[in-house]
């Protein structure tokens, strides 16, 4: 398999995988007792769990008293008092309901009927739940020496209750999980969220000072107390495109800062990789993508949503990774005396040093969920498929999975393969599981495209081609950051006006600089992904790299096409993007009116027959193609993907 991230002397972050003869830690499925024992005795079990150096646990009510009496809310209070011109009595009223809007209550019954609940619908949904043991026992260890923060990735909204569920079932802590207002109104469930350990927020604070003050000030009480883990999602939202997203610095800001100013000792910061099988809002992203609106979330939605416990959604790999201390990460980096010189209470802007460190942070946390992401055979057939729209002989795409799965596994890739079946049977049952994708008509594979229920026009026929695409590369996706270096690399080579080094890594930092939204491309790392590129390629024999030279060797060929095609639909997409602006952009353009505009001007393409690439249509490729544009030079930006 791959190894478990060892600490990297004097850095304090773990190495990222490259050696694919090191081990990872074992998994245990614990869905496994939960088939063979009683539901009602595990959700009415004593549960009593260590919390930080034996604090008592907290009251949801003397939390909130803690919070309205801070220093920094009062500061902040009487601020807003001036600037308003309203009695700090009000303000501190406006305070208080802002809080009881926000503010978990978290209570053991009610976990323990989201126990009984969940017990019940995993063993429906899913075959198994596997957790990797070894994480759980270092985050036991790392809750009773310092306050922790839980990061987990973010692909459905079963990712924050399969955690409850998972630290319920060993014992530990429950978290506290920062959520969005959205759940606050769904009837009934949302009070049973938030009785759970949730604390509600708003996606967007805008200029409300006295709002930030409130939530960071809880969070910051949270944490400095140690009543319990800290849990948010880095990513900010569920990523629909299932590749990690760009992460969001402003609650990490928040956890780290009161090590920064010295209020506590340490942070422990937990990145845990949630890895499905199969999604259960495959083809729901797939439509959002395309411009149907996001469903509301609402009590009668989720009732409706009860016809998916018919259906066979695989297995789910949670990997608690090696706890990384915040206190190891910023020696040498940032200079904590500096927070020494104004009184704790009064907020302050953080510095570029802190700023820069948390955003390297951040980055690196989200490198560390990738990296332990569990990747099933089903992501390496999506891959080919992709590249095989018109589709595959059965045998020819079982020969190609083979292929890739040594190719993944010299690279480190974390893929749970069954080690005893034989490979037909390993690529059946998963053309099984993911029938709704992918079919075999005779001895060929290829993509599914739901049935209309009536005649459709060629925009219809286009749309529900593009659900099936979109669907199939959110799975192809959850490889990417494996392959993308080499990838990055394989098409700097076939771009370069020539073989050397140096003109191929210009057109390599092209694409790092071009990609770093699509992708996560830690700041600063250009030369060091380049070089990881370059061993990679050599490694699996497809470059050598004689003198100053990068070229194919003998048997490359495979491999570097291989990797074209995988990055080849991004390609597209920007070039997309580049000829839509150039040729019918108009000048008062808003954000709102680009993504229809884009996409009206990808499905001409497509009807003329000028364009194959569906994946162009999705919205999150032509946000993403705008920021690279805007980010850059656009005159430059546009002759340089003319030649990709």
């Amino acid at each position: 398999k791959a190894c478990t991230p060892n600490y990297s002397p004097g850095r304090g972050w773990p190495c990222f995988n490259t050696d694919p003869m090191l081990k990872r830690d074992c998994f245990e499925d614990i869905l496994e007792e939960r088939r063979n024992s009683s539901d009602l005795k595990y959700a009415l079990r004593c549960y009593a769990p260590v919390l930080y150096k034996g604090v008592t646990p907290c009251k949801a009510n003397m939390l909130k008293n803690i919070v309205l009496q801070s220093d920094q809310l009062h500061y902040v209070i009487n601020q807003v008092s001036q600037e308003s011109g309203e009695a700090p009595d009000i303000i501190q009223e406006e305070a208080s309901v802002i809080l009881e809007e926000m503010a978990h209550r978290l209570q053991i019954s009610t976990v323990r009927c989201f126990a009984f609940a969940l017990s019940k619908a995993f063993k429906t949904l899913f075959q198994h739940v596997c957790v990797n043991e070894e994480g759980i026992q270092r985050l036991q260890q790392a809750i009773q020496e310092h306050p922790v923060v839980l990061l987990p990735s973010h692909r459905s909204y079963m990712d924050f209750l399969l955690m409850s569920y998972i630290l319920y079932t060993y014992d530990l802590a429950l978290p506290v999980i920062a959520a969005g207002m959205d759940f606050m109104g769904m009837k009934f469930v949302g009070e049973m969220l938030r009785m759970s350990g949730a604390f509600f927020i708003r996606r967007s604070f805008g200029g409300d000072k006295l709002y930030w003050a409130v939530f960071s000030e809880y969070v910051k009480t949270m944490l400095r107390n140690g009543f319990a883990p800290i849990e948010f999602f880095l990513e900010g939202t569920r990523s629909r495109t299932c590749k990690s997203l760009t992460p969001k610095l402003g609650l990490l800001n928040i956890v780290i800062e009161p090590f920064f100013k010295g209020e506590v000792f340490d942070v422990n910061l937990v990145p845990v990789s949630i890895s499905y099988e199969r999604i259960l809002e495959e083809s729901l992203y797939a439509r959002e993508l395309l411009g149907v609106p996001k469903p509301k979330e609402s009590t009668s939605g989720l009732l409706k949503a009860r016809r998916i416990l018919s259906e066979d959604y695989g297995s789910i790999h949670v990997y608690f990774g090696q706890p990384v201390s915040v206190r190891s990460l910023a020696q040498g980096k940032v200079n904590r005396s500096t927070y020494n010189l104004f009184p704790r209470h009064i907020p302050r802007k953080p510095m570029e040093e802190t700023q820069s460190f948390v955003n390297d942070t951040a980055y690196r946390i989200v490198r560390l969920q990738e990296d332990n992401m569990v990747l099933k055979p089903w992501v390496l057939m999506a891959s080919l498929l992709l590249q095989n729209l018109e589709g595959l002989e059965l045998s020819v795409l079982t020969e190609q999975t083979v292929w890739l799965r040594g190719l993944a596994l010299s690279y480190a890739a974390f893929l749970d393969w069954p080690d005893q079946a034989p490979t037909a049977k390993v690529v059946s049952s998963s053309l099984a599981l993911h029938r709704g994708l992918a079919c075999v008509s005779g001895d060929r594979v290829s993509l599914v495209v739901g049935e209309p229920l009536g005649p459709v026009t060629p925009e219809e026929a286009l749309f529900n081609r593009a659900v099936s695409v979109l669907s199939c590369a959110s799975y192809r996706n959850q490889v990417l950051h494996v392959f993308l270096r080499p990838a990055m690399l394989a098409v700097a080579m076939h771009t370069a006006a020539s073989s050397k080094k140096n003109e191929v890594y210009n057109c390599f930092s092209f694409l790092w600089d071009m990609f770093s939204n699509d992708f996560i491309l830690c700041p600063g790392d250009t030369v060091q992904d380049f070089e990881e590129a370059c061993y990679l390629l050599v490694k699996t024999g497809a470059v050598q790299m004689p003198q100053q030279d990068i070229v194919m060797t003998d048997i490359g060929q495979p491999t570097l096409s291989f990797f074209n095609g995988l990055l080849e639909p991004f390609l597209q997409g920007y070039q997309v993007v580049c000829r839509y602006l150039c040729e019918e952009a108009s000048e008062g353009l808003t954000e709102k009116q680009y993504i229809p505009a884009v996409r009206s001007f990808a499905v001409k393409l497509i009807l003329a027959g000028n364009l194959r690439c569906y994946e162009v249509l999705s919205s999150d490729m032509q946000k993403n193609a705008l920021a690279a544009l805007l980010r850059g030079k656009l005159p430059t930006q546009k002759a340089l993907l003319a030649r990709l």
